[in-house]
């Protein structure tokens, strides 16, 4: 069946159709409507085994991560959860057309929604793991939160002096949905830190809202003078108790005293001082702390600053600021690097600690693809996300959606899943936010970051010519793909619309290698941790999987997987810095209008005096980079263990296919801790 979503034509503004949308909201009393997948359609695949990758490994961190509770009590399987996330993405659809009086075509949609089903329970492509998670549970249906459906935002302190305390606000709100946040330093030297007045009494609400709130009032009470809060906790639930929507179990109100006395120490000391670099990106880490302590969600942030300031590159640097050793590992650290500059001084800093991460604001401002001439679409942009795969304006988010090349038999095969993938990103950019300055950017920008995970299995299968043709084949049709998708649903079509994204678990539940990173083994055990009383360690024990106590932590158990992840695939050790930087030039060249979420590891002995040299080279060619020294060393229970292909095949002769029991929940409390989402998929930006 063919789409008949180009014959659309708009004919009125986008921002008249807005309003009338808001008018049509006011008005309407109707439920809201929803789509459906064909429920005979959705049972054939009930019988299917999912080709979960990693024998075993993708199948496990799917049910410990992605897979929610059903109302009749059991938990979701693969279909359940792809039915609920097709029925939620092509929901948001309708509910768009609906409310600007746009034609709806429900066969084409069952067509489409039915391709993307059939295309994701084959893992050629997969929604992000907070799409998997959120996107047509309650999250999104009843609270309308489609914030949590982005992976990651940006946002500047350079007005600081009118926004106060916004952009940190903004940090904590994402943060605690899930989205992980960029920011800069630019704000520095525009506000005096000013005596707050007397104390009033603040009850902090039991909600998101409520520690933002609070978190709000200390700064406001700094930046212009009012009134310092006394806060009463007394509402904020104990900790262990539940979290309704995301899951999980609170922490109770300790991170969220500790955030605000360790800002009001902060500022207290700085009273009649200019806010500093270092203020700045203390109270951001602050922050980052505060939400991961409070189990709420995981943060990843980045933090912006000037390469010419030793103030800011020195802030990894614990020998001059020791303070910061507590809070400080929350953020990458990259500065604003200058085509030209003299790399010299911020790569001993590399070479000594992997930090500071370069990102060059002048190509992402001005290029798409390298390979294109310079179009100057993101004159707007100041900055990026923590893993460096998006141009970000203050204030935007992204979403981001992964495909695996070296799953598909052809290019055809590829060129087709692009166009549901990319569907399933541009239907997200449809949900409002909280916001008004997102909604205001990504109204404009409807900006998307379509992905590829398994790079180096592809180029192992098929070599780099090859990927070549797929990348320019595959950008080049995701614009058609854009501009279709954009007249169908009346907005504009995307400012960008791939990247490379570092990926993590989601790359584990298809079997890829993440993004364009090479595996440290071609054989290795990969180790898994899990709360003692999971569920889902009863079936592992009787596939005789290895199972065993963790060390230093009596509540958590390791489990053992042995990996292949394919023949002829090289490994980490084998690939040279300058190959890694090939590689991320030509997937900038090639795919990426956005970026290539690249860590460059490097053997800091052999290659560390050649970063500079390297940097001069590839400043044309990148729009970001970080790099990591390979360091070595050996711990208990490391995540990756190599092994050989013999220890391997052993291993595998003792497992016997797990029989997952549907009718228990794969989270535990303790499990549930954890995100069901990772931000970029990951908290760190090397898996």
């Amino acid at each position: 069946t063919q789409s008949t979503w180009g014959s659309v034509r708009c004919t009125h503004t986008v921002w008249e159709m807005l309003r009338a949308a808001q008018l049509w909201r006011r008005l309407s009393t109707k439920p809201r409507p929803t789509f459906t997948l064909d429920s005979t359609f959705v049972d054939s695949f009930r019988e299917q085994k999912p080709p979960f990758g990693f024998n075993g490994l993708g199948e496990l961190v799917y049910l410990r991560t992605y897979s929610r509770k059903k109302s009749d009590g059991t938990v979701e399987r693969w279909p359940d959860t792809l039915e609920r996330v097709v029925n939620g993405a092509f929901s948001m659809q309708l509910r768009w057309a609906e409310q600007l009086g746009l034609p709806w075509d429900e066969s084409q949609a069952q067509h489409d929604a039915q391709q993307m089903f059939t295309r994701a329970f084959q893992m050629k492509f997969l929604p992000p793991g907070r799409g998997l998670w959120a996107m047509g549970s309650p999250i999104t249906e009843e609270r309308k939160l489609f914030a949590a459906l982005n992976n990651c935002a940006f946002v500047s302190t350079k007005n600081l002096a009118e926004d106060g305390s916004k952009p940190f606000a903004f940090t904590m709100d994402g943060a605690m949905l899930g989205v992980g946040v960029g920011f800069d330093t630019k704000g520095a030297g525009t506000i005096t830190i000013k005596p707050p007045q007397e104390p009033v009494t603040v009850v902090i609400e039991d909600s998101r809202e409520g520690w933002v709130d609070s978190l709000r009032c200390v700064l406001e009470a700094f930046f212009h003078g009012r009134p310092l809060p006394s806060f009463d906790y007394s509402k904020i639930r104990r900790a262990g108790q539940p979290i309704r929507g995301f899951g999980g179990v609170a922490s109770g109100p300790e991170p969220l005293q500790t955030l605000h006395q360790n800002i009001i120490t902060l500022l207290s000391n700085h009273i009649g001082k200019a806010i500093s670099v270092t203020m700045i990106v203390d109270i951001m880490n602050m922050i980052g702390k505060c939400v991961i302590s409070g189990n709420v969600r995981r943060t990843a942030e980045i933090a912006f600053g000037d390469p010419m300031s030793d103030e800011y590159v020195d802030l990894k640097d614990y020998s001059k600021n020791p303070h910061r050793a507590e809070y400080g590992w929350t953020s990458n650290n990259s500065v604003y690097a200058e085509i030209g500059m003299d790399y010299s001084s911020v790569c001993e800093r590399v070479v000594k600690n992997g930090e500071p991460g370069f990102a060059w604001l002048q190509n992402m401002q001005n290029f798409s693809r390298m390979i294109d001439s310079p179009d100057y679409k993101d004159s707007r942009a100041g900055g990026g996300n923590p893993c460096l795969e998006q141009t970000l304006e203050s204030y935007e988010l992204c979403c981001l959606v992964e495909t695996f090349p070296h799953r598909h038999e052809n290019l055809e095969d590829f060129l087709t899943t692009l166009r549901y993938a990319f569907m399933y990103a541009k239907t997200v950019t449809l949900g409002h936010t909280h916001w008004s300055e997102t909604n205001e950017v990504m109204l404009r920008n409807r900006r998307v970051g379509t992905s590829m995970s398994g790079i180096a299995q592809f180029i192992a299968q098929r070599g780099i010519e090859e990927l070549r043709r797929w990348c320019e084949s595959g950008y080049n049709q995701i614009q058609i793909y854009d501009k279709e998708i954009s007249e169908r649903f009346c907005v504009p079509k995307s400012i960008k619309t791939t990247s490379i994204k570092p990926s993590g678990t989601v790359s584990l539940l298809a079997g890829a290698t993440p993004g364009m990173h090479f595996p440290e083994s071609r054989f290795y055990i990969r180790r898994v941790r899990m709360s003692k009383d999971s569920p889902l360690l009863a079936p592992l024990k009787t596939s005789h999987y290895k199972i065993e106590p963790a060390v230093g932590d009596a509540n958590t158990v390791v489990v053992e997987i042995p990996i292949d992840v394919g023949e002829n695939v090289r490994t980490a050790n084998e690939v040279s810095m300058w190959e890694q930087l090939s590689l991320a030039s030509f997937l900038q060249r090639y795919w990426a209008d956005n970026q290539v979420s690249s860590t460059v590891t490097f053997d800091p002995v052999r290659e560390g005096p050649d970063l500079v040299n390297a940097l001069n080279y590839f400043q044309y060619q990148l729009k970001g980079v970080s790099f990591l020294p390979r360091m070595g060393g050996i711990y208990p229970q490391m995540p990756y263990e190599a092994i050989s292909e013999a220890t391997y095949h052993e291993l595998v002769e003792k497992l016997t296919p797990v029989q997952w029991d549907s009718s228990k929940h794969s989270r535990s409390k303790r499990d549930s801790r954890r995100p069901p989402d990772e931000f970029c998929d990951s908290d760190s930006c090397v898996a």
